[in-house]
């Protein structure tokens, strides 16, 4: 994962500050208790550039979930959705869920309870 001063074939520096951008642009859409679309997401990171599909996106929303979960605000990234479809979080997201200790046997419920503690957190502040 980690090569010298590069993370998953970007700048270590770009990578966390990117991190912080995409961080603060949840914490808003959590304030307002609402979600957002990967591909909205995407488009307002200016530090480096991903697609929604590409795969360095969900190791970089992975780290950000894992983060936020550790100090007890719950996986922000619960807030990014789907633009098409079932309008849920994708498939890494319910994985990184079951190895955080959530219930995934009904992956609609633990959207939806993670949506809701995560909104309560940032509704607050």
């Amino acid at each position: 994962m980690l090569r010298g001063d590069f993370r998953h074939g970007f700048a270590e520096a770009s990578w966390l500050k990117a991190k912080e951008e995409a961080r603060d642009i949840m914490i808003a859409v959590a304030k307002r208790r609402g979600m957002l679309t990967y591909s909205d997401l995407v488009r307002d990171i200016r530090s480096i550039s991903f697609q929604p599909h590409d795969p360095r996106l969900f190791h970089f929303l992975g780290e950000i979930s894992s983060e936020e979960d550790h100090v007890g605000r719950g996986m922000l990234t619960v807030v990014v959705v789907h633009k098409h479809g079932d309008m849920e979080p994708g498939k890494g997201f319910y994985e990184l869920a079951s190895s955080l200790g959530r219930e995934t046997s009904d992956l609609q419920k633990c959207w939806i309870e993670e949506l809701h503690r995560v909104h309560a957190v940032w509704s607050r502040r």
